[in-house]
């Protein structure tokens, strides 16, 4: 194999696949990136079994072939290179020369012949915007849990459905629900799978290589997710189990709520939240007719409280709450008010952004918690 290619778009492509490779792994050619060069275009595969990338870019191919090379090394080296085109050729022992200018370089690589193949895209059925799966995942994925052990919520539940797309996580002290309603007619049956934590981080940096109304193609088999971008092609297989029936869990009605100024809701969290206990994050939130008080207090450290005004001519309640949960969502929310619906202190909160004209559904459910 022979081909010239500019430093730029391999630079790019390579990016992009290094959070596929295994870094640590009992098998060394996960390791490695395989290169395929045919016609004008140069194929780059990474993979760690559960999660395949594919990409492609401009080369000028002397002589077609493939090969495998260390992907960390080669990204590493070929970032240090001059601007230039850079020229490969593989010999028959699999080690591989660069040349780019007065640069010469020869990398170790391995046979493509055990380079596991990965599975095919079925015809896809659904055109999603790139906006639209990154919003998805950026409002829930903080949600899933992070114990190996609960591996059914190691990822967020993807619904692809004629009306609407949704995605959901969940750790078991709270619950991210983001829909958008989207005509999505060319969907046979409803679709429901298990996305992993990993895929969906992948995805995002797949997706910000692209115009927010850019189109993915998305499509799955029995095993696998198939999410298309332009010249690049993430595959993900699908986690196994049943994702909890999170539609018991959504509280009906809320007999009390209140609308909060986002950003001062979140920074009052943020400065009481530094004399909260480090492992818990607890904080107190108590309501009272005009007004919302946030404490916390640490016997060795202090206390800290503020008092926001709000409209509410409610009983008084208070409920303990994680501050990290509530910070998350605060985050990813832009709308400039929230609301906060509760019943009483043993009852689960739930948070929305607030506004009449918003094109999507975003459900933040946080239980609370005894101090």
């Amino acid at each position: 194999m022979e081909f010239t290619i500019r430093k730029a778009d391999l630079v790019r492509e390579l990016s992009l696949s290094q959070g596929v490779v295994e870094k640590k792994t009992t098998i060394p050619i996960l390791s490695n990136v395989l290169l395929e060069a045919e016609h004008d275009q140069l194929v780059l595969t990474s993979t760690d079994l559960e999660l395949g990338i594919r990409c492609a870019c401009p080369a000028e191919v002397k002589r077609p072939g493939s090969g495998t090379l260390p992907a960390r090394r080669l990204l590493d080296y070929v970032r240090l290179l001059p601007e230039a085109d850079i020229h490969f050729k593989f010999q028959e022992n699999q080690w591989a020369s660069l040349v780019c200018g007065r640069s010469r370089t020869r990398i170790a690589g391995m046979s493509r012949e055990s380079f596991p193949e990965l599975p095919a895209m079925p015809p896809a059925v659904a055109q999603i915007p790139a906006g639209v799966l990154t919003s998805l995942i950026q409002r829930t994925i903080f949600a899933i849990s992070l114990e190996e052990s609960r591996f059914t919520l190691n990822g967020a539940l993807l619904q692809v459905r004629p009306d609407r797309i949704v995605m959901v996580a969940t750790d078991g002290h709270r619950l991210s629900l983001s829909e958008k309603p989207m005509d999505l007619a060319s969907v046979p049956a409803p679709f429901r799978g298990l996305v992993p934590k990993k895929a969906m981080n992948e995805l995002v940096k797949l997706c910000e290589t692209l115009e927010p109304e850019a189109p993915v193609d998305f499509s799955a088999d029995e095993n696998h997710m198939f999410f298309q971008a332009g010249d690049r092609l993430l595959i993900s297989r699908k986690l196994t189990g049943s994702f909890p029936d999170y539609e018991r869990v959504l509280p009906v009605e809320h007999p009390h709520s209140v609308i909060l100024e986002r950003e001062e809701f979140r920074s009052s969290i943020d400065r009481v939240a530094q004399f909260s206990d480090e492992r818990s994050h607890a904080i107190r939130l108590q309501f009272m007719p005009g007004e919302l008080r946030i404490w916390a207090s640490l016997s060795d450290t202090g206390e800290s409280e503020e008092n926001l005004a709000v409209v509410y001519d409610g009983p008084k309640v208070e409920a303990g709450f994680n501050a990290q949960y509530l910070a998350d969502f605060l985050r990813v929310v832009s709308e400039e008010k929230v609301y906060f619906g509760f019943r009483d202190s043993a009852s689960a909160g739930e948070l929305r952004p607030a506004g009449e004209d918003l094109d999507y559904s975003y459900r933040y459910v946080v239980m609370p918690m005894r101090i």
